[in-house]
């Protein structure tokens, strides 16, 4: 199925749609797949959400470590602001 291939669903009463198995085989998308939903007017878009690779996630955990370091922040901190989101 290309990209120019157009087909239809219809949005159950419990507010399901289902993806065509052409499409799903040709995304790779297994049960449990989650996406991001925008809707504008009468547009309704799908994103895929997926895990960043291992790389990505380490590149982000050291900019944030050194951040932190920037900012003067301590372990202590980010362990006392845990507490305070899990105690509201």
């Amino acid at each position: 199925m290309g990209m120019k291939d157009v087909t239809t669903t219809r949005l159950s009463s419990k507010g399901q749609v289902v993806i065509p198995e052409a499409i799903r085989r040709q995304l790779g998308l297994d049960p449990g797949a989650e996406f991001v939903v925008l809707g504008d007017v009468d547009t309704i878009v799908l994103q895929r959400v997926r895990a960043p690779a291992m790389r990505d996630f380490d590149a982000i955990v050291t900019r944030a470590r050194e951040a932190a370091r920037r900012a003067g922040m301590r372990r202590s901190d980010v362990a006392a602001a845990i507490e305070a989101v899990r105690s509201t």
